[in-house]
């Protein structure tokens, strides 16, 4: 059963992102490149989605709650990491 909500923690962004990048614009105007939300996909979903709500939503600034925000998708996405890496200490 654990599996399953890592699993599904690390597939809904990703999904998310991938109907927002065939259903709509939004990519294009939040990024000026196509890199960012490339990598942003492979390496930190969230903090891509906080980034791109803070875009579209704060008129191309990343200031005030939108800042928060992104912050804690920062953190989010490195803590991510960081418990894989513990549960595969403790495991071996």
């Amino acid at each position: 059963m654990g599996c399953l909500i890592v699993i599904f923690a690390l597939a809904v962004p990703r999904v998310l992102m991938f109907f927002i990048w065939i259903l709509t614009d939004w990519f294009s105007r939040g990024f000026h490149t196509w890199i960012w939300p490339l990598l942003g996909f492979i390496f930190l979903p969230y903090t891509t989605l906080a980034y791109l709500a803070a875009m579209l939503k704060n008129d191309g600034s990343l200031s005030g709650w939108w800042l928060v925000l992104f912050i804690f998708a920062i953190i989010f996405d490195i803590s991510n990491w960081g418990g894989g890496r513990a549960a595969y200490r403790k495991k071996g």
